[in-house]
């Protein structure tokens, strides 16, 4: 099987809800996530309220959710990097701006001693053991009828403008109501990254 062919067939698994091609896919792209995380997070305040694979399993948890629900189509390695790498952007940028909002400006913040410099292992957390399925299962029973059936039937494989003769208007408004949907369920279970790409 040619490299495009093994591309694409992991990204069809992945909108399968394979789980083994998510964790594939994620240990392959990972260290590029983890590589931009480590290029724009220059200030060392910063770092030290913001961990790079927590920001990872952000991104990660954004792009299956996205793309098992039909969001992107992507051809190339080179276009899924490109897309990781713009979550991850807006992921940062989204932190950084939450991190400097008045009342929680780490400038402003004293010393911190050993203790408090520890992070939680977030995988003692709960609400961070929850599964890809369940995240996915989460957005979905938060899409209205119309959503839902556009999520289902581009995880089907459907084109955006074979649903936009069955449903009526143009295939740019559908994708737009898609996104926006997904935009709005994630930023509501707090893994909003208003990445349109």
């Amino acid at each position: 099987m040619r490299e495009g062919d093994q591309f694409r067939d992991l990204i069809q698994r992945v909108r399968n809800r394979d789980e083994d091609a998510a964790r594939e896919l994620a240990t392959r792209y990972e260290s590029a996530i983890r590589r931009v995380v480590r290029i724009h997070l220059r200030d060392a305040r910063m770092r030290q309220v913001l961990d790079s694979m927590d920001v990872c399993q952000s991104v990660m948890a954004s792009f299956f959710v996205r793309t098992a629900l039909g969001q992107y189509e992507l051809d190339s390695p080179q276009q899924l990097i490109h897309l990781l790498t713009a979550i991850t952007r807006n992921k940062l940028a989204n932190q950084v701006n939450h991190m400097q909002a008045q009342r929680r400006d780490i400038r402003r913040q004293t010393v911190m001693d050993d203790r408090s410099m520890l992070v939680a292992d977030r995988a003692s957390d709960p609400s961070e053991q929850a599964s890809a399925k369940e995240i996915l299962e989460k957005v979905c029973s938060r899409l209205d009828t119309q959503e839902r059936y556009l999520a289902e039937q581009r995880s089907l494989g459907r084109t955006w403008q074979e649903l936009a003769d069955e449903l009526g208007g143009t295939d740019v408004a559908l994708r737009k109501k898609l996104t926006r949907a997904l935009d709005r369920t994630l930023q509501d279970l707090g893994l909003g990254d208003t990445s349109n790409a």
